[in-house]
Parts: structure tokens; C-alpha cells; sequence
């Protein structure tokens, strides 16, 4: 009897722990949903804002002042946003621990690219856009949407990450710290790839034979004399000028004049001054007499989620445009469903390799959400920039729009998952 009684508290035992775990398993997935939906949600909130203040029905937001917050967000807002939270964060030794973020930052481009290449390939959009969409689906925006994201995840007090200001700080360190890389590939690998074909190829009658562009002979025999003598003079003086020259063909052809913009700054200055010890206690840690500067970097970097979101929203009141129509239906779908369905499971199958590998930090949840995060945005919003500086604005603003819309719902069911590998 006492064997046949004890039995039975084990098995009753046995069945209250199954019931309990099924109730938190259950409850564990409800809060997941509510922890990935409610960050999109805010963001969806503040961009109907933005959408509602420059529609027609309201209009006191129009183009000029989007345009102009939009400058203000990329050359004030965002910097101090990034140097002041990357700086606090930062520290040689976490620059060597962090070193997969820049590396994710390639292999998503790279991944992206071959995925947008098979992508393209098999739907054949128009001539002119071959390269067009492969860039759309291979680059995403890793900067401002994963900032936004992570602030409204970190404002909730039940986020699995820990206390606001560390999951805050923590996040927007890690996303600040891979955005160096993105701006290489941007103003150098996406800048050539959206290059137009040059003007005068071909014959304006008809269209297929090519122009001979005639060309100098510089060959010897074909320079006069008097030149020679000239230039054999001047060799001295040229020869003083080769180290200005390289330099300048360095500049030009790294285009480091667009890769140098005002959040790239704010990164590099965050990383030297956290790396340097002595210059992190002056301006980054409280009571340190430069630490005011630090301060007022914060105050203005807490108006840029609001002020970006606000004006994204108020881009879109002017629908895709013309460029719909000029890309193609079938062609707008492969960008949507490469970029936003197809490009995540591959940066998913990267980041449990390298961490198979043991490449990522023990132990660190933030760290690897956010590597996760990089491969599941929507398309970047300043490969939209290099685009229309290339002749494509109009196609790039289609192809934005319709991927924004639809990234709503693919970023919520996304970071789903990833709570649910994670935690």
C-alpha cells in the first residue's frame, strides 16, 4: 500500500512539473510576441504620426521641413546618439571582443549579394536594373531601424535583456560599432555596382554599333621634339608632387569623402576616445570635467528616435511613385520577398556558425540579437541616397516604400524567432 501511494505522488509529481512547464512554455511564447510586436508598434505609431501630419488633411509637414529634420537627424541628432552611447560602452578590450561585428557587417552584404544575384537572375527584371535590384535585396539598413528597434525593446521593463539603460546602452554600442563598415561598402562596392552605363556607347542611329572614341597616340615617335625636351625639364618638378598626387587619387578613389559623413565621425572619435583610458575618464565618466559635453550628447541623441521616425513616415505620404512602374510588379515582389524572407535565414545560418566557432562573446544575448538583427532589415535607406545620386532616385523610392511596408510584419515575426533561440 505504501509502495502503491508513493507511486502515485511521484507520478501526480511528475504530471504538476509537465503542466507547469507547458503553462511557461506557453506564457514564454505570448511574452515573446508581445516583446517582438510592441517595438514594431511604437514604430509604426510614430510614423502614422508622420505619415498623418504630412498628408493633405493636415500639411504642416511638408517636403522642405522633411527634408530639412532629415538633415538635422543625420548631421546632429544621430552622431551624438552614437558617440555619446558608444563611447560610454567602448573599451580596447571590447573592440577585440567585438570584432565579429564589422565581420557580420561584410558577410551580410555578401550573403545578400549572392542571394540577390541567384534573386535577380531568375526573375530577369528590366536591362537597366539588373544591379539595381541585386543591391536592393543585399544591402540592409543597419543603423537607423535596428537603433530605433532596440530602444523601444529596451523601454519595456519586461525585455529579456535586463534594466532600460544597460539593454539601451549595450544595444546601441553594438549597433554603432558595425556602422564604419556599412559606409565603406556603401560609397565604394554599391556606388560602382549602380553606376550608369556610360553615355556615347553606341551609335544614336542605330543602336548597335559602337562609337570609336579616338584617342591620343602618346607613343614616342608620335611627340614632338620640343615637348620631349619639356617634359624631361619638369621631371624634377613632377617627381616632388607624386606623394600630393597618390594621395589625392587615394581620396578620390576610395571616395573618402562620402564614406567620412557626421555618424562615421561620431563612431571613430567614440572608439578612440573609450580605447584611451585617460581621455574616457575626462569626457565619459560622470563628474569628469568634460563629462557636460557627454551630457548634452545625450539630450540631443534622445530626440533622434522620434524626429526619424516622424520623418520616414512623412516621406511615405507620396506613395512609390513613377518608379513602380519602371521597375515592374514581378520585379518589386523578388526585392520583397529576397530581402525580407529570403536574406534572414542565411545571416541566421552565419551568426550559429561563428557561434559554433566560438567567435561570439559567452553568454551575451545582446550581442548575438543584434548580429541577428543586421541580416533581417529592410533595405538601407542611404543605398536610396548613393541610388539617386546615380540616376535611379525615382526606382529607389518605389522599391523603399513597398519594402517598408512589408518589413513591419517580417521584422515582428522574425525577432520572434529569435527570442525564442535566444532565451
Amino acid at each position: 500500500m505504501g509502495r502503491f501511494l508513493l507511486s502515485s505522488l511521484k507520478e501526480a509529481a511528475v504530471v504538476a512539473a509537465a503542466t507547469t512547464a507547458a503553462a511557461a512554455g506557453g506564457q514564454s511564447l505570448l511574452g515573446s510576441i508581445k516583446i517582438a510586436v510592441l517595438p514594431v508598434a511604437k514604430v509604426f505609431t510614430l510614423c502614422f504620426l508622420g505619415f498623418l501630419m504630412a498628408s493633405k488633411y493636415v500639411d504642416i509637414f511638408p517636403a522642405n521641413g522633411r527634408k530639412l529634420l532629415n538633415g538635422l537627424v543625420f548631421t546632429l541628432l544621430l552622431p551624438c546618439l552614437i558617440f555619446s552611447q558608444l563611447g560610454q560602452a567602448i573599451t580596447l578590450h571590447k573592440m577585440l571582443q567585438w570584432w565579429f561585428i564589422p565581420v557580420n557587417v561584410f558577410l551580410g552584404a555578401v550573403s545578400g549579394s549572392i542571394i540577390g544575384y541567384v534573386v535577380v537572375t531568375l526573375v530577369k527584371p528590366p536591362y537597366p536594373y539588373f544591379k539595381f535590384s541585386i543591391i536592393q535585396i543585399a544591402i540592409g539598413n543597419i543603423g537607423n531601424v535596428p537603433l530605433v528597434l532596440i530602444a523601444a525593446l529596451c523601454r519595456d521593463t519586461s525585455n529579456p535583456f535586463g534594466d532600460t539603460e544597460t539593454c539601451s546602452t549595450q544595444g546601441t554600442a553594438y549597433i554603432s560599432f558595425g556602422q564604419w563598415v556599412g559606409a565603406i561598402i556603401l560609397y565604394t562596392y554599391v556606388f560602382h555596382m549602380l553606376a550608369p552605363p556610360p553615355e556615347g556607347t553606341f551609335d544614336n542611329e542605330d543602336g548597335n554599333v559602337p562609337l570609336k572614341i579616338p584617342q591620343k597616340d602618346g607613343s614616342p615617335e608620335n611627340v614632338p621634339l620640343l615637348e620631349q625636351e619639356a617634359s624631361s625639364m619638369d621631371s624634377n618638378n613632377s617627381n616632388k608632387g607624386k606623394m600630393k598626387s597618390f594621395l589625392l587619387f587615394v581620396y578620390e578613389k576610395l571616395k573618402l569623402k562620402q564614406i567620412l559623413q557626421p555618424p562615421i565621425i561620431a563612431s571613430i572619435l567614440a572608439m578612440v576616445i573609450g580605447a584611451v583610458p585617460v581621455l574616457k575618464k575626462i569626457i565619459f565618466t560622470r563628474d569628469a570635467p568634460l563629462y557636460f559635453f557627454t551630457d548634452s550628447c545625450i539630450i540631443l541623441g534622445k530626440a533622434m528616435i522620434p524626429c526619424i521616425l516622424l520623418a520616414l513616415g512623412g516621406n511615405l505620404v507620396d506613395g512609390p511613385g513613377p518608379g513602380s512602374s519602371r521597375i515592374g510588379v514581378r520585379t518589386l515582389v523578388a526585392i520583397i520577398i529576397g530581402r525580407l524572407i529570403l536574406v534572414p535565414p542565411a545571416g541566421l545560418g552565419i551568426v550559429t556558425l561563428a557561434d559554433k566557432l566560438g567567435f561570439l562573446p559567452a553568454d551575451d544575448k545582446m550581442f548575438r540579437f543584434v548580429l541577428l538583427l543586421q541580416h533581417s532589415m529592410p533595405t538601407s535607406v542611404l543605398s536610396g541616397a548613393v541610388a539617386n545620386l546615380r540616376g535611379y532616385g525615382k526606382e529607389a523610392a518605389a522599391s523603399l516604400f513597398w519594402v517598408h511596408i512589408f518589413a513591419v510584419f517580417s521584422m515582428a515575426g522574425w525577432i520572434i524567432l529569435y527570442l525564442n533561440i535566444l532565451f
